[in-house]
């Protein structure tokens, strides 16, 4: 028989440092010449991302050892930051950022050596930094995206698209770096060449624009050694967000911007780029979801070109899945699989596409189809339990009704554990979980993070509130100036459900979240009395400074579409930020952040602490060295899972001595 136990009590299998063995996800997969590449996460390694090889007979192997960590911090999420190609003799060469300094590297895995730079040190701002590379053999360079700082703040910079040499020439002096765009544009992509090599495309946008809101694809002509010639827009604008450019084979543009109400797969043809007003003809209109998503790293992919004129594509309605589309006839064939997510990056070599998925049973994975068979296989980094499946969580789709009578969409995982039952007079304790962004979405998908709370008995609710992409553009511009108020009242709106349908405990609600989802967070605890507690992580707390100079270059105009512009409506930026109301704060509190956040700082979490002092609510605040937006490392993980629990335990009444205790302080 079965014991009973409180809900909150059971014991669990799955503990912290399983979790944050298991954080982080495979990224940015490539092919180079029959082989598949792409970084992973090593949270045991300082939190670093290594590079993976599979070779064409089937051996994984991690290509560059600690300290080696393949990363960039271009926009500061930075983006695709390695590239690869196949040489008839000597092996492959590999191109890739190394994080701690920035410097584009070249390497020959199959060569015996250490990797070599290629681009010079800055000493001024944050130097020279590179993302979205592709390497051209015939030319002896490599292209990519080249951010450079021109001053001591994080807005004083420069981008531009660059060819650097692949002899290491520039390695020392900046003059040997060739411009091949201006700097008109704020931000731009990568270039991505023609198959005929006449032409370039990329996308760029302008403060004080997100990418999610207006960016233009544009064109230029390859010319001889020299900048790109004739360049211009063909496609996008202030109110069309273009995520995505590649080529066809037959030469046609192909993009994914958002026109209507969703992203769509878009095409312009070879002879419509030679002159006059360029028409665009879509590829997989009124289907109603999406086949792209927000740009938050350089280099992002929904699509890719195959050789047979096909095209693969990643679309859906709040999950994802991977497609073939037949552009000619608008034929779409979704390939077999558990996934339910697929993260944007794609990658194609003959018949074979590759990308990265996920689904409620599985953690992502390298994930392989086959065009020619219709077969999947998993390729790399292979799901494996760590513990018996019986332990995960059952995610429930719903949607809420909220305010104004809209619809909230919303994931839930009721506390699950097949070795207790709960006493049938008892509701469970929920905590509500704020993703970032918060342009972003939760994907449904395996998190061991959610699992450690519901095995526990601690159920979790992922609100995917009025603001989150996935249901198209009207759905994503809720939270236009309604930042702190839309994602607020959803939230609340969803625990206020499932409390009064008896499905939580309406007096053991939490709400916790990260970034924008800190915001959010602690935003719902100066503004509602719906919680008892909450966990706030590398949070925005304070807009006026985050309007100004407490935050980095790309996201440092966010709030003129979330909030307003400031000289407009400098109020409504004193009213939302929390920092303004901690006389409102009732309920405990865990604020965690890292100490290098350059896109939060920890001046706004310690001006925020500054303002509890003395008011008598119990809070905790930890802070983490080495750590920045987002925390990699194993040890920085397992302690903030762990105190958070500590946290829900004792504001719940639930006694655990699993973990240390949390000291609350007053």
């Amino acid at each position: 028989m079965v014991p009973t136990g409180a809900y909150g009590t059971w014991p669990s299998p799955i503990d912290a440092a399983l979790a944050a063995s298991h954080d982080g996800r495979p990224e940015f997969v490539g092919t180079v010449g029959d082989e598949v590449w792409w970084t992973a996460p090593r949270p045991a390694e300082g939190g670093r991302r290594a590079l993976v090889r599979r070779r064409a007979g089937g051996a994984e192997e991690s290509v560059l050892p600690a300290p080696w960590n393949v990363r960039s911090r271009v926009i500061e999420y930075g983006g695709q930051p390695w590239a690869g190609a196949a040489r008839s003799e000597g092996g492959p060469l590999i191109v890739f950022v190394h994080h701690p300094d920035q410097r584009l590297y070249a390497y020959e895995p199959d060569g015996g050596g250490e990797p070599r730079p290629l681009t010079p040190v800055s000493t001024v701002g944050d130097g020279l930094r590179w993302v979205d590379p592709v390497v051209h053999l015939d030319r002896g360079e490599v292209w990519c995206v080249l951010e450079e700082f021109t001053g001591e703040s994080p807005t004083d910079l420069r981008r531009v698209i660059a060819a650097v040499p692949l002899d290491g020439s520039a390695a020392g002096d900046r003059a040997a770096v060739r411009e091949l765009t201006d700097d008109r544009h704020r931000f731009v992509t990568g270039p991505r060449l023609s198959p005929d090599g006449r032409r370039v495309a990329w996308i760029a946008w302008d403060h004080p624009r997100m990418p999610w809101d207006g960016t233009e694809a544009m064109i230029g002509e390859v010319t001889d050694g020299g900048p790109f010639a004739g360049v211009r827009p063909v496609a996008g604008g202030p109110d069309e967000s273009v995520a995505q450019v590649g080529w066809a084979r037959d030469g046609s543009l192909l993009f994914v911007s958002d026109p209507g109400n969703w992203w769509e797969l878009r095409r312009i043809r070879p002879d419509a780029l030679d002159g006059g007003e360029p028409t665009a003809v879509g590829l997989c209109e009124g289907r109603g979801e999406e086949f792209g998503g927000p740009l938050w790293k350089i280099g992002l992919t929904w699509f890719q070109p195959l050789d047979s004129g096909l095209i693969a594509v990643i679309h859906g309605k709040g999950s994802t899945a991977l497609g073939i589309l037949d552009p000619e006839t608008g034929e779409l064939v979704d390939a077999a699989g558990p996934w339910t997510e697929w993260a944007s990056t794609l990658a194609a070599h003959g018949s074979r596409v590759v990308g990265v998925a996920a689904s409620p049973r599985s953690g992502y994975e390298v994930v392989e189809l086959d065009t020619r068979t219709g077969r999947t296989r998993v390729i790399g980094s292979a799901h494996a339990d760590s513990v018996d499946p019986a332990y995960y969580p059952e995610p429930q789709i719903r949607t809420f009704t909220g305010p104004d009578n809209r619809e909230i969409h919303a994931h839930i995982y009721p506390p699950h554990n097949p070795d207790r039952i709960a006493p049938g007079d008892e509701l469970p304790p929920y905590v509500v979980w704020a993703h970032g962004g918060p342009t972003g979405h939760a994907p449904l998908v395996l998190d061991l993070e959610i699992a450690y709370f519901t095995s526990r008995g601690i159920g979790v609710a992922e609100v995917n509130y009025g603001g989150s992409t996935g249901y198209g553009r009207e759905y994503r511009n809720r939270l236009r100036e309604q930042w702190g108020v839309v994602d607020v009242e959803d939230c609340a709106a969803v625990a206020e459900a499932l409390a009064s349908e008896g499905t939580a405990d309406p007096d053991r609600l939490a709400i916790r979240g990260g970034s924008a989802g800190g915001w959010t967070t602690a935003a719902s605890l100066t503004g509602t009395e719906v919680y008892a507690c909450g966990t706030i992580i590398y949070p925005i707390l304070d807009l006026m400074g985050w309007a100004t100079d407490e935050t980095h270059d790309f996201e440092s105009r966010y709030l003129e579409s979330l909030i307003g512009p400031l000289a407009e409506v400098p109020g409504r930026y004193r009213e939302r930020s929390p920092i303004e109301h901690v006389d409102r704060i009732s309920a405990p509190f865990l604020l965690l952040q890292g100490l290098d956040d350059p896109i939060c700082p920890p001046v706004q979490s310690e001006r925020f602490l500054a303002q509890m002092a003395g008011r008598g609510i119990a809070h905790a605040y930890i802070a983490f060295e080495g750590e920045s937006h987002g925390f990699r490392r194993a040890d920085t993980m397992i302690r903030a899972l762990e105190a958070e629990l500590s946290l829900y335990g004792q504001t719940f009444g639930i006694a655990r001595t699993d973990v240390p205790q949390l000291e609350l302080k007053k």
